[in-house]
């Protein structure tokens, strides 16, 4: 049984693992991550028992604007509701926010994100600095 719980504080093992999980290069940098997801606006995560499976954050302007920054599930986890829940309750916390924004990594997730009720911006495209 999933549990999801809408906490802040995590170990630098837990995250490694789940971000390492899926190839993420975050992954190599676990001490900051913890930081990142405490300094985070909301923070839901999945858990099976003790093991952290999801995760979904949330940065936010606190009116108008909330962008989701991770959404990732441990593979051998995928297909099974855990995203489309973490997406269902975010949806639900920032029900009156303008806009809720993110940045698929590839097309093939397009797909999962349109369903759960994302658009793909005609013309726009995501830009990034990269610092490693």
């Amino acid at each position: 049984m999933i549990i999801y719980k809408t906490i802040k504080e995590y170990s630098q093992n837990d995250l490694k693992e789940l971000f390492a999980s899926v190839g993420w290069v975050s992954a190599d940098y676990s001490d900051r991550l913890v930081k990142a997801i405490a300094n985070s606006d909301t923070v839901i995560s999945a858990w099976d028992k003790e093991k952290l499976v999801g995760l979904i954050n949330v940065l936010d302007d606190g009116d108008l604007t909330a962008y989701v920054h991770y959404l990732l599930i441990r593979p051998d986890y995928q297909n099974s509701g855990i995203g489309k829940e973490l997406i269902r309750q975010l949806k639900s916390i920032y029900k009156d926010y303008l806009y809720i924004c993110l940045t698929a990594e590839n097309k093939e997730v397009v797909p999962f994100y349109e369903k759960q009720g994302f658009r793909v911006v005609e013309g726009g495209l995501p830009m990034i600095i990269y610092n490693p």
